[in-house]
């Protein structure tokens, strides 16, 4: 009998300085079968993107030492990771910020506080 080859374990980066919020995340991808892999700093974000090949990266955008924006175009500027979509999460919800964010490159925006549904929703919709 044929066995096709299992699915491969979605993986995502989540990139939260937040130790509470970090933990949230990756514990719920986990849930929803996804392999979570925590950055707490931005300036690792992008190197441990190029180690992991994530499928989907979930990014604060208050970060210390460089803000979401600068990762987002920093990201989106690397060959390597260029096609990787982003969802940015911020309880920082200025008149603009989605607009700016989505310019940057982000394809996806969430608020915080985030709801479980409306969170697994668009980490479907952007990593599968």
């Amino acid at each position: 009998m044929f066995d096709p080859e299992p699915a491969r374990t979605k993986k995502v980066l989540v990139v939260e300085d937040n130790e509470l919020n970090l933990k949230l995340f990756c514990d719920l991808l986990r849930a929803h079968g996804y392999e979570a892999e925590p950055v707490r700093d931005g300036w690792d974000a992008v190197a441990r993107a190029r180690e992991t090949h994530p499928d989907l990266i979930v990014m604060d955008i208050q970060l210390p030492h460089i803000t979401g924006l600068e990762l987002i175009e920093t990201i989106k500027a690397d060959a390597a990771l260029k096609d990787v979509p982003i969802m940015a999460v911020t309880a920082y919800a200025a008149k603009g910020d989605e607009e700016r964010i989505r310019e940057a490159g982000a394809e996806a925006y969430v608020s915080k506080p985030v709801t479980v549904v409306r969170f697994m929703e668009a980490v479907r919709s952007l990593a599968g």
